[in-house]
């Protein structure tokens, strides 16, 4: 009924359309409701009573169109379908904002829980959260193993001068959001740039691949790796190392990220890179780069969280706390370059 759809998806335009794009595919009126856990891109359970499909679109509102980009997401899923990286099937494209107001894509609804809580990945016992967190390994290095040009994503990025251009960019994104005195915020970020290791050969990079952002099945399997919009070519370590930092267990309540590693039987980073470079045959010798890069990036996004906090353009609970968190992520970003 109309009025009782969640905002940002009118259940009856994108049955309009999925009717005009991919007739048969409904067979009924649909049904929606909004899948709580992202922070950027809306993501919505829609049915029809029998089918279950996933739509995504970019946050209501004005947003960068280069943050949310529906079509890079949907190209980077549609590319790996046939490759050992387990994501859901994609079904259509809208770019077309008249339809839900904003660009989308619809794929298949796939089984699986996410996990993002210790609390939550303890409850699978010792043994399975081990094989879970160590099967999230396996499934990074599938993606890395992927040829980019046999897949038809040869032109997905521009791997050349990639980790400078990261460097930069986030602490052009430090600097915007630059309200107060940070404490190794500037030495991290030298250090970064003065020590860039060489990078491999590249390969397509997930951007933000850790254990919240995928699906895993009932077997303790990863059922599809979701949230892909800021995947590109790139150095295949960065996601090394982003997935390396995650596995550091921090009490730290209020964070935006996991803190799934506290969980009994979770591998240490130590054994995640051990077991990344036994797979994937990779030099991850320089990986204390990696790591330290992705705690300066994680504090640059803590430090903007508090910094539109200040401002009075954030709201809910937790916001008030994050501006404590960034002198801890910026201590471990400095300890771990050193341990390089």
């Amino acid at each position: 009924m109309s009025g009782e759809h969640p905002p940002g998806l009118d259940p009856v335009r994108l049955r309009e359309h999925l009717d005009r794009e991919r007739p048969g595919l409904v067979s009924g009126p649909l049904s929606a409701r909004l899948i709580e856990g992202g922070r950027s891109n809306l993501t919505y359970a829609v049915t029809d009573g029998t089918g279950r499909w996933v739509v995504r679109r970019p946050p209501l509102g004005h947003v960068l169109a280069t943050a949310h980009d529906m079509h890079r997401e949907h190209r980077v899923m549609t590319a790996l379908a046939d490759t050992a990286v387990p994501v859901p099937r994609t079904l259509l494209l809208c770019e077309d904002t008249e339809v839900l107001g904003a660009p989308f894509y619809v794929m298949d609804f796939v089984d699986g829980t996410p996990y993002r809580t210790a609390g939550q990945l303890g409850a699978l016992g010792p043994e399975r959260t081990r094989a879970t967190v160590l099967s999230l390994v396996d499934t990074l290095v599938d993606l890395h193993a992927v040829d980019p040009r046999a897949a038809g994503l040869g032109d997905f990025g521009r791997p050349e001068g990639f980790l400078d251009r990261q460097v930069r960019r986030w602490g052009k994104q430090l600097a915007a959001s630059r309200s107060r005195e940070l404490a190794g915020v500037d030495a991290l970020q030298e250090g970064l740039s003065a020590r860039l290791p060489a990078s491999p050969a590249p390969t397509v990079v997930h951007g933000d691949f850790r254990l919240d952002n995928v699906l895993v099945g009932g077997d303790g399997a990863i059922t599809a790796v979701l949230d892909w919009e800021m995947s590109t070519l790139g150095d295949p370590l960065t996601d090394l190392g982003l997935l390396s930092m995650y596995s550091v267990p921090l009490e730290l309540p209020g964070s935006p990220i996991s803190t799934s590693a506290a969980a009994p039987g979770h591998p240490s980073p130590a054994e995640l890179i051990e077991r990344y470079a036994a797979r994937s045959g990779r030099d991850v010798s320089a990986v204390s780069w990696y790591t330290a890069f992705a705690w300066f990036k994680l504090a640059v996004i803590l430090e903007g969280i508090h910094y539109r906090y200040t401002l009075g353009q954030t709201v809910g609970a937790g916001f008030d706390r994050m501006g404590d968190l960034v002198p801890v992520f910026v201590e471990h970003g400095l300890t771990t370059l050193k341990e390089g």
